[in-house]
């Protein structure tokens, strides 16, 4: 039989290579590949770039863009002069959304909400939020928020995978490639979004892996029998059956990786073994039977109705004490363009007691201190009404200037406010954080350096912060 030179792959040559080229030339690709990642088995322990802070995340993402004028910053200035025309100087060269740059007028709406403060802190907060007055001294609130996204889809798509375009890897997947897993039954990503809420439209692939290896994507857990779609056996197929069939399938898998060495094989294996573990440790995890009602007290009776938000929190608590690494809610709703003192007290009435819960919740079991909780949309909304102001009713628009989200625990000074907005809620005026200086915080809070931990694809070393970033070192413990 003839020999083709060509009919030999760079893979083969490597794999087949024991020692010298070859080994170098392997660990050199593997290295280029992998730069900064500290990746390691489900289960395992990792080094990290920096001593971290937390070991978990529990991201509570308000999609649709909650009004901060209405929630957390307080402007007693927009109720003075409300329905007089904003400043043209305040506005600047700012752009507008196609739903507000054909109005006559931008009338300043002042907020229908009382503030007071609260804590020792004396933060303040709307009569919108009065569970979350219990955790106040527990919260770094960031007021300073901004964006260049004006539309939802890139604004959320920014902040979860730290660019506007699709296609990037989300904050969790690029936390797992980097960290791995601490719990070997249950994935590292996971992700859960509130039931039967309207607004904006959420895409699977803002929890997805990018460019990634498919096994760092977040694994949706659904309300209802099934959390997770076809993990349940068929009636009928008992589990020793189910396993032996893996087991050939495993065998199967393998011999083609042998012939391939294409990764993608090998996580589709480490997937159905993921799967197979996860058919004990998803009910294990989803059946809150063992809470005692003092439980629902604390959460809301709605946390007893799967796929709510504060059923989700309860969940994402009882996930964070399995040591799954980044939880990621999904809450949709908050885009109040219209009929905005209506709307924002029902989803206020939704989120505000499981939210508040979460924090209490955590720090009750001493899991706060290496649990970061995360509260915040995509952008904030404008100081002046869309639509026509009347004496009840306003709307507001998109804004991405600035905006409020806060943070709690997991190695974040407790208690304190950040940034600092104009009087008119418009501009940010002091410590502006930029989506990238948030992200980078937050990598660094797990122990990443954010320019350190990078991926090549394409001939170019991708980050999540992308060539921008700096950590918001003043709300670090």
């Amino acid at each position: 039989m003839s020999f083709d030179p060509l009919a030999i792959n760079r893979r083969h040559f490597f794999k087949n290579s024991c020692t010298g080229v070859g080994v170098a030339a392997l660990a050199n690709l593997l290295a280029d590949n992998h730069a900064g990642a500290a990746t390691a088995p489900s289960g395992t322990a990792v080094r990290t770039h920096l001593p971290p802070k937390a070991k978990r995340i529990i991201y509570l993402f308000q999609s649709g863009g909650p009004a901060q004028q209405d929630l957390f910053d307080y402007k007693p200035l927009l109720n003075e002069m409300n329905g007089k025309e904003l400043p043209a100087e305040v506005r600047g060269v700012q752009r507008l959304t196609g739903m507000s740059v054909n109005q006559s007028s931008l009338p300043i709406a002042g907020s229908h909400f009382k503030f007071s403060q609260h804590g020792e802190s004396g933060a303040w907060l709307s009569d919108l939020l009065p569970h979350h007055r219990e955790i106040v001294d527990d919260v770094c609130f960031i007021k300073s928020m901004h964006t260049e996204a004006i539309n939802h889809d890139p604004a959320i798509t920014m902040f979860q995978t730290g660019s506007q375009i699709a296609g990037r890897p989300s904050l969790g997947s690029w936390l797992s490639y980097g960290l791995g897993s601490e719990n070997a039954d249950l994935p590292a990503f996971i992700v859960l979004v509130s039931a039967g809420q309207g607004g904006q439209p959420l895409y699977a692939r803002l929890w997805g892996n990018g460019f990634l290896d498919s096994k760092y994507q977040g694994v949706q857990f659904r309300s209802g029998h099934d959390p997770v779609l076809y993990l349940t056996d068929p009636e009928g197929i008992p589990a020793v059956r189910r396993r032996a069939q893996l087991d050939v399938i495993k065998t199967l898998n393998q011999h083609q990786f042998d012939k391939e060495l294409d990764p993608e094989i090998e996580s589709r294996i480490s997937q159905y073994e993921m799967a197979f573990r996860m058919q004990t440790s998803v009910p294990d995890a989803t059946d809150f039977s063992d809470e005692p009602e003092s439980t629902f007290e604390l959460y809301g009776q709605d946390a007893k109705q799967p796929g709510t938000f504060a059923a989700n929190c309860l969940l994402a608590r009882r996930l964070a004490q399995r040591d799954v690494r980044f939880i990621q809610l999904y809450h949709q709703g908050w885009d109040q363009h219209s009929n905005l003192p209506k709307q924002i007290t029902a989803q206020a009435k939704e989120t505000d007691q499981a939210s508040a819960a979460l924090v209490k919740d955590l720090k009750r079991l001493g899991l706060l201190d290496d649990t970061l909780v995360i509260w915040g949309g995509e952008f904030g909304r404008t100081s002046y009404t869309q639509g026509v102001l009347t004496n009840d009713n306003y709307g507001r628009d998109h804004h991405p200037r600035c905006f409020t989200s806060w943070m709690a625990g997991g190695g974040i000074k407790p208690g304190i406010s950040y940034g600092t907005t104009d009087e008119f809620g418009y501009n940010v005026v002091e410590n502006g954080v930029h989506v990238h200086d948030f992200n980078a915080t937050i990598l660094h809070l797990m122990g990443i350096d954010h320019e350190r931990l990078t991926y090549k694809y394409q001939g170019r070393r991708f980050r999540l912060t992308d060539v921008h970033g700096e950590v918001l070192e003043n709300i670090i413990r």
